[in-house]
This record gives C-alpha cells, sequence and structure tokens, in this order.
C-alpha cells in the first residue's frame, strides 16, 4: 500500500485546528513523522520538547482552519 503523506500531513494539520487552545497552541498527539514534515513545511514550531502541546505559524493557522473547513465539515 502506498501511503500519501500529503494527505496525511493536511489531516493532521486539520486536527491540529480541532485541539486548537490559546490561540495558536494545539496538543501535540499526533504521528510524530508528521509533525516533522509539519515544521518542515514552516506551519508549525519545533514540535520536539516537554510541552505537550505545539504552536502553529501564522500559516499553519491560516491552511489548519480551511482544511479543518473542507475536510471536515458539511452544510446543513
Amino acid at each position: 500500500m502506498l501511503v500519501d503523506e500529503e494527505r496525511i500531513d493536511e489531516a493532521v494539520l486539520a486536527l491540529l485546528w480541532l485541539t486548537l487552545h490559546d490561540e495558536r497552541r494545539a496538543w501535540k498527539g499526533f504521528d510524530w513523522a508528521a509533525l516533522g514534515r509539519l515544521h518542515a513545511k514552516g506551519l508549525i514550531a519545533d514540535p520536539v520538547g516537554r510541552a505537550k502541546s505545539v504552536v502553529l505559524t501564522d500559516e499553519g493557522l491560516r491552511q489548519s482552519e480551511a482544511l479543518f473547513r473542507t475536510l471536515f465539515t458539511r452544510a446543513d
């Protein structure tokens, strides 16, 4: 099975928006490889550390909300 890492990253970024708190922090309970790729893309701060949450950059915050709306919402 071939895994599309780009789609995985999009889903993780969207779910980070779901757990957003303190304006731009999100719980980092996701796959470390995906978080590393999001960091390399400049969408989140370095996830390595003792904190249980990660900080989304301005672009990460924008994209995470857009992806959440695209992937996980429906019209009434």
